[in-house]
C-alpha cells in the first residue's frame, strides 16, 4: 500500500507492538523512511510523535499486534492516498500556517494572564483540528485554579468527539482533571481509562482474599468497636460487616492491595446494590485521606465512580458523589465523613451556595428512605413522577442556591443483636450530638445560615447538638447560625413507644434509643426546657407537624407513636395533619400541602441569604 501518514504512538504501546511482531523490528524500519518529531510529555504520559514523509513500498501490519495494542494504549495512523500527494503541500503548508497563528494567539494569551508556558508545545506541528484538543488539556494543568478548572468544564461539554480524541484525553489528563470530569454533570464516560486487570492468585476466592486482608491489619490502637466487629467478621467470613466495619489503617489497607480487591469484589457483584455501594462507601471513607487519592485514581476508580454518579438509584449515586466530593481537592474545602451525604449538589456547579438545609432522620430512619415520598396506590398517581428523596428532587428544582445534605447513623429497637462493649455508651444522644457535630463541622456546616429538618428521635438530636454546639466556641458559629428548624412529629415530652416494650416481642430488651423517649422522661424535660431557652434567645424560627393518625409498629401494636401535645413545642406554628407518624415527612406530591408549607418555611427563614 502506498501512502504518506503521520503516526502518533504511546511509549507503552511501541512497547507491546514490539514484543508482539515476533522478532521483526518495525522501529528501525520507521526509521528508515520517517522523521522523528520527539517525545511530548503530557499529563504524565510520554507521546512520540513520527512523520512517514514518503513511502512507496508495500506495508505490513501484524493484525495480532494491533488488536493487543487496542487493550492497552492506541496507534492513530491518518492516511492519504498517493495521487493525492500533490495536493498535499498546499494543505501542509496552510496547516502550519493556521498553526503558526495558533501559537502566536497561545503566547499572547499566556504574556496577557502570565500563564506557564510549554515551549516544547511550541515547536510540536499537530493537526489544526486537534490544537483545541492540546490548548484544552494544557489549560487543566495550569497552575492557576480557575483556569484549570473552566478548561475541566469546557472539557467535560464534549460530546461530538470521535472515539480516539476521548480515549486520548483519557491517556493524557492528570489526575485532578480526572476527578473533575468525573464531578462533571453529563460526561462521557470515555474519558476514563478501564480500571487495570485485577492481580489473579491461583487456588483462592475473593471470601478468602477478604479474609487475608482483615487478618493483616493490625488491632492495636484501634478503636474496641472496629476490634470486636473485625473478629466477628473473620469468624463468620460477613464480606458486608467487614467492610463496613474497618475504617482505620487506611495505608494497610491500600498497600496490601485493599482498592483491587474491593474493585473485583464490585465488578462481580453487580447483581447486588447492597454490596456495590459498601464497596463504595469504603471508597468514600479511605477519600478523607488526601495521601490515598493517587493511589485511588491509579486503581481505576474514578471511571468507576463517575459510572455509579448516573446510578437510577439515588442511593447508589449519592455513595459516589460523597467519594468523588472527598476527592475534588480543587473545587471542594470540606470533607464528607461517613454518614454524612450530599444531595445537593452533587455536580461541580457554578452557582453559588447561599445556605444549607440538613436532613436528620429518627429511629429507625435514614439518610434517603425516611424523605422519600408517599407511597402511593390509585392508579392516577401511578402515572405521575416519583422521587425517592424528595429533598434531592423537589427541594434542589425549588431552591437551587442551596446545599442539601441528609445524615445516616444506626438506631435499634431492640438490644436482641451482637453488639461491640461500648455500643451502649454510643447510641446514647450525648454521644451522637458529639459525634455529629464534629462530622457535620468538617463538612463545613455552621460557616453558612442553616436550616434544620428533623424526624422523630432526629429531632431530639438536633436539639442536643444545638445544645452542645453553644457551650463550645469552636462549633457555637452553627447555632449563630441557624435560622430555623422544621419538626415532624418530634417527642419533645417522650413517646409511648417505650411503654409497649413488654407486649411486642422485639422490644422485650428495649434499645438504649428507646429508653430515652420515654414519656414524661426528665431527661427530656431538661433538654426541651434548656433548647427552648436558647431558640428564643437566637431568635430560631420553629415550624412543627403532628400526626393524627395511628402507626402499626409490627402486626401486634397501632398506636399513636408521637401523641399531639408531646409534638407541640409551644414556640412557633403546630400543624397537625390527618398522617401517622411514618408519613409525617413523606409529602403526597409536589402540591401537596406538607410540601409547600415546608418549602414556604425554608425560604421565609432564608429570605435574606436567598436574595443576594
Amino acid at each position: 500500500m502506498s501512502l504518506t501518514a503521520r503516526c502518533v504512538f504511546c511509549c507503552r504501546g511501541l512497547a507491546t507492538t514490539a514484543s508482539a511482531a515476533k522478532g521483526y523490528n518495525r522501529w528501525r524500519s520507521v526509521k528508515k523512511f520517517g522523521k522523528y518529531a520527539g517525545p511530548v510529555i503530557v499529563g504524565g504520559c510520554i507521546f512520540i510523535t513520527y512523520e512517514i514523509l514518503a513511502l512507496g513500498e508495500n506495508v505490513t501490519l501484524d493484525t495480532q499486534a494491533v488488536e493487543q495494542e487496542k487493550l492497552k494504549s492506541y496507534i492513530y495512523v491518518h492516511t492519504i492516498p498517493l495521487e493525492q500527494q500533490g495536493l498535499q503541500g498546499i494543505t501542509s503548508k496552510a496547516r502550519k500556517e493556521l498553526h503558526r497563528a495558533v501559537k502566536r494567539l497561545v503566547q499572547a494569551t499566556a504574556e496577557i494572564f502570565s500563564w506557564p508556558l510549554d515551549e516544547h508545545y511550541m515547536k510540536l506541528d499537530v493537526e489544526d483540528h486537534e490544537s483545541g484538543l492540546w490548548l484544552l488539556l494544557k489549560r487543566t494543568q495550569s497552575r492557576i485554579k480557575a483556569v484549570r478548572v473552566q478548561a475541566v468544564q469546557e472539557l467535560a461539554k464534549k460530546h461530538h468527539w470521535h472515539d480516539y480524541q476521548y480515549r486520548t484525553v483519557a491517556q493524557a489528563c492528570d489526575q485532578k482533571t480526572s476527578i473533575g470530569l468525573a464531578r462533571s454533570k453529563n460526561v462521557d464516560v470515555r474519558f476514563f481509562l478501564c480500571p487495570p486487570l485485577p492481580k489473579v492468585i491461583e487456588d483462592s476466592c475473593i471470601e478468602d482474599e477478604l479474609r487475608y486482608l482483615l487478618a493483616s491489619l493490625p488491632q492495636s490502637e484501634v478503636d474496641q468497636c472496629v476490634q470486636y466487629f473485625t473478629s466477628l467478621a473473620l469468624r463468620e467470613s460477613n464480606q458486608s460487616l467487614s467492610a463496613q466495619r474497618v475504617p482505620s489503617h487506611c495505608d494497610k489497607i491500600v498497600t496490601n492491595g485493599g482498592l483491587q480487591l474491593l474493585q473485583k469484589i464490585y465488578q462481580l457483584r453487580q447483581d447486588s446494590q447492597k454490596i456495590q455501594r459498601n464497596i463504595i462507601r469504603i471508597i468514600g471513607n479511605l477519600a478523607l485521606n488526601e495521601r490515598l487519592h493517587s493511589a485511588i485514581a491509579q486503581s481505576g476508580w474514578i471511571g468507576i465512580l463517575a459510572e455509579a454518579m448516573k446510578s437510577p438509584y439515588v442511593i447508589q449515586a449519592s455513595h459516589a458523589a460523597r467519594a468523588l466530593a472527598n476527592l475534588d481537592r480543587d473545587t471542594v474545602e470540606e470533607k464528607y465523613e461517613d454518614g454524612v451525604y450530599i444531595l445537593h449538589p452533587q455536580y461541580r456547579t457554578s452557582q453559588p451556595i447561599k445556605a444549607d438545609v440538613l436532613f436528620i432522620h429518627g429511629l429507625l430512619g435514614a439518610a434517603f428512605k425516611t424523605w422519600r415520598q408517599k407511597d402511593r396506590s390509585d392508579a392516577e398517581d401511578k402515572e405521575a413522577n416519583y422521587t425517592e428523596c424528595w429533598p434531592k428532587t423537589w427541594l434542589a428544582a425549588d431552591c437551587p442556591s442551596l446545599r442539601i445534605l441528609s445524615v445516616e447513623y444506626d438506631t435499634h429497637l431492640s438490644d436482641w443483636k451482637s453488639k461491640c462493649p461500648v455500643e451502649n455508651e454510643r447510641k446514647s444522644l450525648a454521644y451522637r450530638s458529639r459525634e455529629l457535630l464534629t462530622k457535620l463541622k468538617a463538612a463545613g456546616v455552621g460557616d453558612r445560615p442553616v436550616v434544620w429538618v428533623a424526624h422523630s428521635m432526629g429531632g431530639l438530636l438536633v436539639k442536643k447538638m444545638l445544645l452542645d454546639a453553644s457551650e463550645d466556641p469552636e462549633m457555637r458559629s452553627v447555632v449563630q447560625n441557624t435560622q430555623g428548624i422544621v419538626f415532624y412529629s418530634v417527642p419533645h415530652c417522650g413517646s409511648r413507644l417505650a411503654e409497649y416494650s413488654v407486649s411486642a416481642r422485639f422490644l422485650l430488651f428495649p434499645s438504649v434509643e428507646v429508653k430515652e423517649l420515654s414519656k414524661d422522661s426528665p431527661a427530656l424535660r431538661e433538654l426541651n426546657n434548656n433548647f427552648t431557652k436558647l431558640v428564643r434567645e437566637q431568635e430560631v424560627n420553629i415550624l412543627s407537624f403532628g400526626e393524627m393518625l395511628p402507626t402499626n409498629i409490627g402486626s401486634m401494636i397501632k398506636l399513636h407513636v408521637v401523641p399531639l401535645n408531646s409534638a407541640d413545642l409551644g414556640i412557633g406554628d403546630f400543624i397537625p395533619l390527618e398522617v401517622n407518624h411514618l408519613n409525617i415527612c413523606k409529602p403526597r406530591s409536589r402540591d401537596s400541602y406538607l410540601y409547600q408549607q415546608s418549602l414556604k418555611f425554608i425560604k421565609d427563614a432564608l429570605a435574606q441569604e436567598l436574595k443576594r
